[in-house]
């Protein structure tokens, strides 16, 4: 049974309220550069949850602190903790695996690589971000923080792992020009296409960059003729002896790897034949060759494994949010785990949102719990979120070729027409 802290134990683990403003008020750089990228490795996970108290015990903390606790209790609150769920597990084993593999090739001129893809919300950057940040730990540790064959007094930072998102309408110059940025490299403006490249691939050996996380790698669109090259210019990346790790949203429908099909029977995508293969024998794509497909999936509720995985998950939740008023069972009992999944389908991103905006509003009204009657005045979005169906999408026949449809001929008004000797006679 867990021990309710003592009042002293509460203040002695509270941080002061500076600290409270620079947790809140910090300057975060961006993942996209080296300082950013570092802050994240070394600070993820590092918001300690406030103490758990009861109402009575609040009522004691001093007036000029109980608004301090408040604040890291929001604090605590919004920052939930990335916790191991299989779905994290399957991308970050997979990732471990291909990067130890590939830092251990010795005359290997192609370094496989990995694609995560998954829908919105399905946790795809913070899996890959953190398993880049695992990989980067132990290499240094390794290698006691220092870049293989480094030279005495050179100032090369050493950077086993690059995070870079794809450029909004990408070019390989712009995918050059942001790969170059991580490390804040003095870029030419009048440099050639082959001169960033031989920048890019100089900078990588320079700062013993192992690993590249390419985010957002869905947005290539394979019909315009730019993104094309900048996919050939990452198949070229494989050969500098860095693994290249692509995240993105829909990878099959993006035509990144070629046409998809979802298997309802696998529940996996099965790529269909291409026209190569008919004419020249070609049996997959380059690119297919070169990386390994991974899916994101969301948590599901239809076996009792899969439940208790829910549940779990949930459990881990609970014993993190800060409520004067939660019980335990709070979001795994009285039928919650149901209702969770009935407002999230089982996406990780909307459930931390939902439970996020809930906990907020728990202590904003006073009610400080989490309840259904609570939820349901928190609007989560506007639709259900698409999701690969079983069946596939069978698209309308275009107006062409849609069957004609019979009509009815109108009679001809004949009052007009002239009916000869006889027809007159007979009008007579």
């Amino acid at each position: 049974m867990t021990r309710t802290p003592d009042l002293d134990d509460v203040l002695a683990g509270l941080p002061s309220r500076a600290r409270i403003a620079e947790l809140i008020l910090g300057n975060r750089p961006h993942r996209d550069t080296f300082a950013g990228w570092q802050h994240y490795r070394l600070h993820r996970g590092q918001v300690l949850p406030a103490a758990a108290i009861t109402v009575n015990q609040w009522r004691t903390v001093p007036e000029a602190r109980r608004g301090d606790y408040d604040l890291y209790r929001q604090l605590t609150n919004v920052n939930l903790p990335l916790q191991q769920t299989p779905m994290h597990d399957k991308v970050g084993r997979l990732i471990r695996r291909r990067l130890r593999g590939n830092t251990m090739k010795q005359d290997d001129p192609t370094f496989p690589g990995v694609m995560v893809s998954g829908w919105g919300g399905y946790g795809k950057t913070a899996s890959v971000c953190s398993a880049g940040a695992v990989f980067e730990d132990s290499w240094l540790d390794l290698h006691g923080a220092l870049g293989p064959g480094t030279l005495p007094g050179t100032r090369d930072l050493h950077a086993p792992v690059v995070y870079i998102p794809t450029p909004v309408t990408a070019t390989p110059k712009s995918l050059c020009q942001a790969i170059l940025n991580f490390f804040r490299a003095e870029i030419r403006s009048s440099a050639t296409l082959p001169q960033l490249v031989r920048q890019v691939a100089d900078s990588l050996e320079d700062h013993r960059v192992k690993a590249m996380l390419l985010d957002d790698i869905s947005r290539l669109r394979m019909h315009r003729a730019d993104d094309q090259d900048v996919l050939d210019l990452i198949r070229a990346f494989m050969s500098l002896g860095v693994t290249l790790i692509l995240a993105g949203v829909n990878i099959p429908g993006t035509g990144l790897l070629r046409e998809a099909e979802w298997d309802k029977k696998t529940r996996r995508w099965e790529m269909t034949p291409l026209e190569s293969t008919r004419i020249h024998g070609l049996e997959i794509t380059q690119t297919e060759h070169r990386f390994e497909f991974i899916e994101l999936d969301r948590f599901r509720y239809g076996t009792p494994r899969q439940i208790n995985v829910f549940v779990n998950h949930l459990q881990g939740i609970e014993g993190h949010l800060r409520l004067l008023k939660a019980k335990p069972g709070m979001l795994t009992g009285h039928g919650m785990p149901e209702y969770l999944m009935r407002r999230t389908d089982g996406v990780v991103g909307l459930l931390g949102r939902l439970l996020e905006d809930g906990a907020l509003e728990a202590m904003d009204s006073g009610k400080e719990l989490i309840n259904e009657a609570l939820l349901d005045e928190i609007v989560l979005r506007r639709d259900e979120p698409e999701e690969p169906s079983d069946e596939p999408d069978i698209p309308a026949d275009p107006p062409a070729a849609r069957p004609k449809t019979a009509r009815t001929k109108r009679p001809r008004n004949g009052v007009l027409d002239d009916k000869g000797p006889q027809g007159a006679e007979a009008a007579g």
